[in-house]
């Protein structure tokens, strides 16, 4: 499911907290958004029509909740950035990082803890 930057946004404050009205949405994105309210619900009933979000009324409102899992959206975005931008191959891409210093310590030590265990299952 292609889900835009903008829905994805809007996706994610459901993610945080769910469900929320319309106004609720509002006001989470509010402090990084400049959007007003019909951006907003146009960007809500995107989401319904892809399926990515339901509705369920509540008097004179809406509340709405995530159908798409976090987890899936960030595994089909993931796979489909490693697909165009290196081949669908994870080396180039930690390569990629590498060379451009945006890896801390931190985030080396977790890689190589990553491979260990990688290498533990393997045997």
């Amino acid at each position: 499911m292609q889900v835009s930057e903008a829905e994805a946004q809007v996706m994610q404050v459901l993610w945080e907290r769910h469900p929320r009205s319309a106004e609720e949405v509002v006001a989470a994105l509010a402090s990084s958004t400049d959007w007003a309210e019909p951006t907003v619900k146009t960007l809500l009933n995107r989401l319904l029509n892809k399926g990515a979000i339901e509705a369920t009324r509540e008097g004179r409102r809406y509340l709405y909740s995530p159908v798409l899992a976090r987890e899936a959206w960030v595994a089909q975005q993931s796979e489909g950035l490693l697909q165009r931008l290196f081949d669908g191959r994870v080396a180039p891409l930690v390569a990629h990082f590498s060379q451009r210093g945006r890896l801390s310590d931190a985030d080396v030590a977790e890689l190589r803890r990553l491979l260990e265990e990688i290498d533990d299952d393997a045997d």
